[in-house]
C-alpha cells in the first residue's frame, strides 16, 4: 500500500479512505421520519443502479425500511463520499416530491467500512442477504435487494 493512496478523515465518524478499495456503505433515515414505503425503496434502488459500472461497481445493497447497506467499489476520480451524498440528496429530493414528505429524510451521517479481503466481502455480502428476514422472520422473497455476482469473477 503506498501511502499517498491512504487518507484518513472524520466527520462525526472516522472515515478512511484507501485507492482502490470496495466499501461497505450504510446510513439510516432521520430519526423521527416515516418509515420508507415500498415505492420510496424503489427509488432508491433506481438511484443506486443509475451509476453503476460509469462511476463506480456496485456489488450489493439492501434497501431496508429504515435504513440502506451497499457494497461499491468507486472508480478512479470518483470519491465514496461524493457517491453517498448525491444518493442521499437524490433520493431525499425524490422522496419528498414523490410522497410529499417534509423535511430532512437522511441523517446527515454515514457509516463506511474498507472491505479488506475475500472473507470480510463475503461476509457483508451474507449480512446483506440476511438482513430482509431478520427483520420480517415471515417473508418469501424481498424485491429491493441486489447482487452482482458477475463482478465477483473479475
Amino acid at each position: 500500500m503506498n501511502k499517498e493512496d491512504f487518507h484518513i478523515y472524520r466527520r462525526r465518524l472516522p472515515h478512511w479512505r484507501l485507492k482502490g478499495a470496495t466499501y461497505f456503505v450504510t446510513w439510516r433515515i432521520k430519526p423521527g421520519s416515516t418509515v420508507l414505503v415500498p415505492n420510496e425503496r424503489s427509488e432508491v434502488c433506481n438511484a443506486l443502479k443509475h451509476f453503476d459500472q460509469s462511476r463506480y461497481d456496485l456489488f450489493a445493497y439492501v434497501i431496508m425500511d429504515d435504513h440502506v447497506h451497499v457494497i461499491v467499489r468507486p472508480f478512479e476520480n470518483w470519491a465514496l463520499e461524493n457517491l453517498v451524498h448525491s444518493w442521499k440528496s437524490f433520493t431525499a429530493n425524490r422522496l419528498q416530491r414523490l410522497n410529499f414528505r417534509k423535511g430532512q429524510v437522511w441523517q446527515d451521517e454515514y457509516f463506511d467500512r474498507i472491505i479488506r479481503d475475500e472473507d470480510e466481502f463475503l461476509e457483508k455480502a451474507q449480512y446483506i442477504f440476511n438482513n430482509p428476514w431478520k427483520h420480517w422472520h415471515d417473508i418469501n422473497e424481498y424485491v429491493w435487494m441486489y447482487f452482482n455476482f458477475d463482478l465477483l469473477a473479475k
